[in-house]
């Protein structure tokens, strides 16, 4: 990536975009204000250790204050390779009451290599920025994976981070959003379509530091074969972070009788006035439901595909760009 890949009006506006490699030798104080600032602390620090001491390709994006740019940046990581290791790695600043929104691919060549990725994404909003975030995780079956996420929110700033997991034989998403000053928002999503013996875990954490923040997790897993997901998910509510609104909402749909979710919601409230709820939901496709769409000439098969499409949209829907989740629909309906 360079700088001929931009839109000349937003070179001139002075958005970067380019390579992580680029930035350190163009614009290393920026970079080394904000890169893996944040601590892992969701079971992957020496993950993270690893990926701090090997990286070398990855993304850096920097918007202007007050620049809004309406369509998405787009990366792709591609692997190709039996056995490769890749250590991808975003950086994105978002200064004071700009917009951007990014759509990452994390692919492999070849669908039956074997490898490891061990990524880590620094979404970083200043006061009254808003970003979304969107990836698309289509690693080969063969692969080990492992990303960390890491969100912080300053004040009155939204951040929206979207995760569609379909590769993989083992996947490991921790996440974490910090809400660091007031009227800071987090909306936290995932949609994992999993199958044949495919292990999808996830881990989150909704920090709430300051007074008067907001964060919303909904993750959405669809279970084929003798596939298992995990999700261990934390709202933590710091002292003095009065009138906190965090919601967190997990919900597995069992394809198969050899399938298994597991979830486990929690909260940790050290602050007055707040309004949290959690809560994880697993269950099969209902009989009525099948019965309604085959008595409509529907084949069984079709028909649970047409359930769990409309069990998955609610999340895709809570993006803000139309085109854009129109994409991401095609993407799920072409796992479905």
């Amino acid at each position: 990536m360079t700088a001929e890949l931009l839109d000349p009006a937003l070179a001139r506006a002075g958005v970067i975009f380019t390579t992580l490699s680029d930035a350190l030798d163009r614009h290393s104080e920026r970079l080394r204000e904000h890169f893996m600032t944040q601590s892992a602390r969701l079971g992957s620090v020496k993950f993270a250790a690893l990926h701090k001491a090997v990286v070398q390709a990855g993304t850096f994006l920097w918007i202007p204050r007050g620049v809004e740019i309406p369509d998405p940046f787009e990366v792709f990581h591609v692997v190709q390779g039996d056995w490769a290791a890749v250590f991808p790695h975003t950086l994105i600043i978002a200064e004071d009451n700009s917009r951007v929104t990014l759509l990452e691919h994390f692919v492999s060549a070849n669908p039956v290599d074997r490898g490891l990725a061990c990524g880590v994404n620094d979404l970083v909003l200043k006061p009254g920025s808003k970003l979304n975030y969107v990836s698309i995780q289509e690693w080969s079956r063969n692969f080990v994976s492992v990303q960390v996420n890491s969100t912080v929110a300053a004040k009155d700033s939204s951040a929206l981070n979207l995760a569609l997991n379909f590769g993989g034989k083992y996947s490991r998403l921790e996440s974490i959003s910090r809400m660091t000053d007031s009227g800071a928002r987090s909306d936290m999503l995932a949609i994992s379509v999993a199958r044949d013996e495919q292990e999808f875990d996830q881990r989150t954490l909704q920090d709430h530091q300051k007074p008067d923040t907001t964060s919303d997790l909904l993750y959405k897993n669809a279970l084929h074969d003798q596939s298992r997901t995990i999700f261990s998910g934390l709202i933590k509510v710091e002292p003095g972070a009065h009138r906190t609104d965090a919601y967190q909402k997990v919900r597995n749909l069992l394809l198969s009788d050899d399938a298994e979710a597991n979830s486990m919601p929690g909260l940790e409230i050290l602050a007055d006035g707040v309004r949290c709820t959690h809560g994880a939901t697993s269950g099969q496709v209902e009989p009525e439901e099948l019965f309604y769409l085959k008595s409509r000439g529907i084949d069984d098969l079709s028909a649970k595909r047409l359930i769990a499409r409309g069990f998955l949209n609610e999340v895709v829907d809570r993006l803000p760009e139309e085109k854009l989740s129109e994409y991401l629909h095609e993407q799920i309906e072409a796992r479905l």
